[in-house]
């Protein structure tokens, strides 16, 4: 699997991380049914309950990434060709998606104090930040926000109201936008992770049921430049 292109940068891309059976599911006898083709991006399912002679489901993605992938390669080989383009003026997104469990928090922030364990959010904060000391003949403006999206309502994390509701808005020059919406302007790298530490994620949100079909949440660290 190479390098992402600048062309790959400017495209939608679709890449599946997948994460090993954690202890719970050991203990309860679960297996792998799945395998991955890192060369083919390719992700290959087997139904354990299936006949003998059924084939095994083949999905084919941008790129694949297996259990014993490190946050480092992750974020080589997605979201860095990314974040160089947003430094060259360009919007960039990228968006984790997947059910409570599969890794989604690990693989976006992971922790911050050990260094091969960093998710894409904080690897993304050293490498802009290194971007613009390497900068001589570029000046930057870094300002930090926190959304979260729950039940088609959309609230600010850096809020001192985060229960309040906001409001989508679209400007004819500068595009969609959040009402309202808090952003801090941030100069170095322990700054824009303090942004990102103390928001309130959650403090506002009713309790559900474990499962509960109403407990859909998004939530959106946004850097402009």
């Amino acid at each position: 699997m190479g390098m992402p292109t600048k062309a790959d940068a400017e495209c939608v891309r679709v890449v599946v991380r997948c994460r090993p059976l954690n202890s719970k599911e050991l203990a309860e006898g679960r297996c792998r049914i799945m395998d991955t083709d890192k060369k083919t991006g390719q992700v290959v399912l087997r139904n354990s309950k299936a006949n003998a002679g059924d084939p095994p489901k083949t999905f084919t993605f941008d790129a694949v990434f297996d259990w014993e992938s490190t946050q480092k390669e992750v974020y080589q080989n997605t979201a860095a060709s990314i974040v160089n383009s947003t430094l060259e003026g360009y919007n960039g997104t990228i968006f984790a998606y997947g059910q409570t469990g599969t890794g989604k928090t690990h693989t976006m922030e992971g922790y911050s104090d050990d260094p091969a364990q960093q998710g894409i959010i904080p690897q993304s904060f050293d490498h802009i930040f290194r971007a613009i000391e390497g900068s001589a003949d570029t000046q930057y403006l870094v300002r930090a926000s926190f959304l979260e999206i729950y039940n088609e309502e959309i609230r600010d994390l850096l809020s001192k109201n985060p229960k309040d509701k906001l409001e989508l808005k679209e400007h004819k020059d500068s595009g969609v936008y959040v009402k309202n919406l808090n952003a801090f302007v941030v100069k170095s790298v322990p700054e824009i992770r303090n942004v990102l530490e103390v928001c309130t994620v959650g403090q506002w949100r009713p309790q559900h049921p474990e499962g509960c079909s109403l407990y859909r949440v998004c939530c959106m660290y946004s850097v402009a430049l």
